[in-house]
């Protein structure tokens, strides 16, 4: 390598060492513009004394370099001579150190500088001089940066991103799932706390609504009294179905009604005092036997306190003593009531108001029949002075209204059925109805037919045979109708003697001699029984 060559070489390392140090004394000074704290030991050289003995130390280093043979590259830069236009003659030319370019980051960062030269000073000069202590140098920089932990971010591969997105897929679509489930088992909650809590019940629950109640207010009575699973569900549900006239009182209420019976029960109205609950109600037809009576008693279903059967009402009814008692009670209803050797088959029978009646846990056989006696005695207390003054008796009253409740529908007909049978109780006629032969044959409230109605046995012996016997029966064979008994009360007055009707239109024709009777119940009756036949 030429003495020129050197001199660059070391021009080169000089400049780049020169560079360095700049960097290091600019960033001296940043630190003391920062005010940032940097510890130096005592006696340390500055910064410009450091400079000179690092350039002694590089110049003695080139001094001692050996020179080594290099091939052409790419990456050896052109010397000064080159750039500047001079070529070198043929053959390899002097191998010249690789220089490197470093990149500087503008922005300072943390720099650890250090001059190891010791050594290398003790090699070349021999005896031992000190040097000068070293220190690091923490450089702090105005822009807050990240520690390496921190700044090293790791690269996340494909198939993690892809199980991230896998991972968060199937949580929305559980989450999803949870939210149906959730809703589905609210709606299914909410229409089960509408039906009722226990279906096959039939036992009551008294319940009071004070007066100014609101409807959740209404809705914790019921809750608490068992007859709704959700207070507040029933009051939303009132107020979806606009039920606001819930009215106060007490009320019998029962577990087999859903919200919807128990809101139209509180829209009637309770009562001002708590009521026994009411377990069935029995309906008695007008026109009923007692044997017909008895049947519908015997087909009451509840759990009452004494069994309600047929044949403890049919026995209760012949009873003598309970009749004793009865007679006792109700003395204007029940002194003429037939005797016990008048051949009547029930004494009590016609007596008993048709009507309907509620039966509640403490009703017992022998309360229902006294409470249908005392409602006989009711309809008929405003007539009982009438009656008195037509010269008859309650029992002949009855008798006479049992038959017209059969034998006629309206009550224009039965005002003149009831003057028919007055008149020939005046002339000593028989009755002659076959309503008396059929209640004596077991067969009255049964479906007659025209041909067993036309065929119907008038000499059976019986004290109801009224084509035989002159007069009354013994007593009523039915219960017959508040509209029955004010028409036998006020009856229509004629002269007809006979009457007949077509059971086909339901009409009644009358007469007041026998010839007119008969042509009636051969134009209106026989010639239907032969149309029919």
């Amino acid at each position: 390598m030429s003495e020129k060559s050197r001199e660059e070489e070391k021009l080169s390392f000089k400049e780049q060492i020169l560079r360095d140090l700049e960097k290091v004394k600019g960033y001296d000074e940043v630190l003391k513009e920062d005010k940032a704290v940097v510890r130096t030991p005592a006696n340390e050289p500055s910064a410009e004394e450091l400079m000179a003995d690092s350039l002694s130390t590089v110049e003695e280093i080139m001094r001692k370099a050996p020179t080594v043979p290099t091939h052409p590259s790419q990456d050896v830069p052109s010397s000064p001579a080159e750039e500047s236009g001079s070529r070198p003659g043929p053959g390899p030319g002097p191998v010249r150190p690789k220089k490197f370019e470093r990149e500087y980051n503008e922005t300072p960062t943390r720099v650890a500088v250090s001059y190891k030269t010791a050594e290398k000073k003790a090699e070349q000069a021999g005896p031992e001089t000190p040097t000068p202590a070293t220190e690091t140098v923490d450089i702090i920089s105005d822009t807050p940066r990240r520690s390496r932990r921190e700044g090293a971010k790791p690269v996340k591969s494909k198939k993690e991103k892809k199980s991230h997105v896998k991972a968060f897929v199937i949580s929305f679509l559980v989450f999803l799932a949870l939210l149906s489930a959730g809703g589905y088992f609210g709606y299914q909650y909410v229409l089960d706390s509408l039906l009722p809590i226990d279906a096959n019940s039939k036992k009551y629950v008294t319940v009071g609504i004070p007066e100014g109640s609101n409807v959740q207010e209404i809705g914790t009575t019921l809750e608490k009294a068992g007859l709704v699973k959700h207070g507040l569900i029933f009051s939303f549900y009132a107020k979806y179905k606009n039920y606001t006239d819930l009215k106060a009182g007490y009320y019998n209420l029962q577990k087999s009604m859903s919200t919807e019976d128990l809101l139209k029960e509180l829209q009637k109205g309770g009562t001002d005092e708590p009521q026994e609950p009411v377990l069935a109600t029995l309906t008695i037809p007008e026109g009923y036997t007692l044997d017909q009576i008895a049947q519908a008693v015997g087909q009451l279903e509840g759990d009452f306190k004494e069994s309600l059967t047929a044949e403890a009402f049919l026995a209760k009814v012949q009873d003598e003593t309970f009749i004793s008692q009865a007679v006792a009670k109700y003395p204007t209803l029940l002194e003429s009531l037939p005797a016990k050797d008048s051949g009547a088959r029930y004494r009590l029978e016609g007596y008993l108001f048709p009507a309907t009646y509620s039966i509640k846990e403490s009703t017992t056989v022998e309360s229902l029949i006294d409470e249908m006696l005392a409602a006989m005695d009711k309809n008929l207390s405003p007539y009982y002075s009438t009656i008195k003054s037509k010269n008859l008796t309650v029992n002949e009253l009855l008798t006479i209204a049992s038959l017209v409740e059969k034998e006629g529908a309206k009550t224009e007909d039965r005002k003149l059925i009831a003057g028919v049978f007055y008149n020939r109780l005046n002339r000593d006629m028989p009755l002659q109805s076959n309503i008396a032969i059929l209640y004596a044959q077991g067969k009255l409230g049964q479906n007659i037919s025209l041909a067993e109605d036309v065929a119907i046995d008038t000499n059976i012996d019986s004290p109801y045979n009224v084509y035989k016997n002159v007069g009354l029966m013994p007593g009523p064979v039915d219960s017959p109708s508040l509209d029955a008994i004010e028409s036998s009360i006020n009856q229509t007055k004629s002269d007809n003697l006979y009457f007949v009707a077509d059971v086909t239109e339901g009409k009644v024709y009358y007469a007041n001699n026998q010839e007119d009777h008969d042509r009636n119940v051969a134009e209106h009756v026989n010639s239907k029984l032969n149309q029919t036949n």
